[in-house]
Parts: C-alpha cells; structure tokens; sequence
C-alpha cells in the first residue's frame, strides 16, 4: 500500500489551486511595482532635475558664489567627527553585550536604552544636544553654533545602531572560535581582539556604514546644532553649512540659480547615500 504522504506530492495540483497561485503571483508582483512607484518616482525626479545642473565649478565654491563645497566640507566633517565619536563607543557597547555576561541585568538594560534611542526622533536629539551643548558652549566657551555640535548630534544617532550592529555581528561568530582559542590559552581579550573581531570585521563594517549612510541625510539635528554658513566656516566652532541643510534653506528660493542649486545638491547627496549602501551591501555578500 502506498503512503498516502507520498502520494500528495506526486498528485499535481487542481487547477482551481493552480488559478489561485497564479492569482497570488500576478498580485504579489502588481503591489510590489505599487510599492516601488514612489521611490522610482522620487529617484526619478531628483536625477532628471539634478544631474543636468552639475558642474565642476559647483564643488570648488561655496553656497554664496552658487556652489555647494562648503556644504560638502561642512557635512563630511560632521560625519567625521561623529564618526570619531559613535564607532569605538559603539563597537566597544556591543563588544560588552555580546561577550561579557550578556545575560546580565546592566547588559539587558543597555540594550533595551540602545533600543529606544534608535526609535527617537531626531529633531528630539536635536533639541537635547542644543540644550546640552550648543548653549552650555555659549554660556562657557563664547561659542555656540557649529560643527562639533552637529557632530555630536549625529554620533548620539549613529551610536545605537553601531552598538546594536556590533552585538548581533558578534552572536554570529561560532561559539568553536572562542573554545579553540581558550583552549590554547588565549584570554578573554585576546580571544575578542585577534579572534572574534576579524572575523566579524566585514559585518562590523557594513553596520558603521549603515550607520554612517543614516547620519549623512539627517536635518532636524544640524537645524539645532550646526546651523548653516553662505561662505567657508572659519573653524570647527563656528556655523557650518552641510547638505540637508542646503536643500531646506533655500529649497523655496525664487532664483532660479539657488533652485537649480538644491535639485543639484539634492542628487549629489542621494549618489553619495547610494555609494554606502552599496559598498555596505558589497562587505555584506563577502559575509555571506
């Protein structure tokens, strides 16, 4: 006697289930081109207004003289410093969950405040880190709006994610790796730093990308922060001009150089996010 299993998989489908298959696929593919219509569309729009306004003069003169350069600096050194201040604090967090009783109750709390931060608004962190900084550098140093402010505003950003990124990395790297290196008498740094962070170094590296690509299309913290600026900043302590914030000062402009200016900038800084993401995708497939 056959298996009455077996023979269900044999037996082909009714072809009033094939209908509904086919049914499901075609509207599966149809919401899905729904889905995608407004990205495409957004995409679209930028590259087709943008791209025909870019010039090579546009990256060496400031906003003032219809360039954007001094926004590019203004936003790479905010990057940078957020950078300097986000990825070891980050790495060094999740290294501290993953490793070092991560079934503690100090561990499970700062996950859960690293859990929460990444769902807080960033024009919130905006407002805290022109509280906590932006008016206590006045009070104190004579200086108030400027690019180590957004800095700081980005990094408070950037840190969740690189620190919740690292743990996760972490978890994946084989439990054997850290047995084999106890058992040839590594101790527990030395296992985490010539062990487990190379191997997790390609994912390690896509999540400080990830974090980064986050940070660089922020607004509502560097409105609080860092301000904006026509011409060159001075110094690190003064207002900056950056990107975001160039497309949302003058996006309603009436001349048309300035709205050609921010269509421009606009593309500029969506190619920029486009070019992280897909090397964070590229150190992503050399994990898989």
């Amino acid at each position: 006697m056959k298996n009455p299993e077996a023979l269900k998989l044999i037996t082909p489908l009714s072809p009033l289930r094939n209908l509904f298959d086919r049914g499901m696929t075609v509207l599966a593919v149809v919401l899905t081109i729904v889905g995608m219509s407004p990205l495409i569309s957004v995409l679209w729009n930028i590259v087709s207004k943008g791209f025909p306004g870019l010039t090579p003069a546009m990256f060496t003169k400031p906003i003032i003289d219809d360039g954007f350069a001094n926004a590019i600096v203004g936003t790479s050194l905010m990057i940078t410093i957020a950078s300097l201040l986000s990825i070891p604090i980050g790495v060094a967090t999740g290294i501290y969950l993953a490793e070092y009783e991560p079934n503690s109750k100090i561990n499970r709390t700062i996950k859960f405040l690293n859990t929460i931060l990444t769902g807080v608004p960033s024009i919130v962190v905006g407002i805290f880190t022109y509280d906590a900084v932006v008016l206590t550098s006045k009070k104190l140093f004579d200086f108030s709006y400027s690019a180590l402010a957004g800095g700081i505003s980005l990094a408070i950003l950037m840190l969740p994610i690189i620190a919740l990124t690292t743990e996760e990395v972490l978890k994946l790297v084989p439990n054997n790796l850290r047995l084999a290196s106890a058992g040839l008498g590594g101790s527990k740094f030395q296992t985490i730093s010539r062990i487990i962070l190379p191997t997790a170094l390609p994912a390690l590296v896509t999540g400080v990308l990830l974090a980064i690509s986050r940070g660089i299309g922020e607004t509502a913290p560097l409105l609080f922060t860092a301000l904006f600026a026509q011409d060159w900043a001075s110094n690190l302590l003064s207002p900056t001009a950056s990107l975001p914030i160039l497309i949302f000062n003058l996006y309603n402009d009436p001349d048309p150089v300035k709205n050609q200016l921010v269509w421009t900038a606009s593309f500029f800084l969506l190619s920029i996010v486009l070019f992280i993401n897909l090397s964070a995708r590229f150190f992503s497939n050399r994990v898989r």
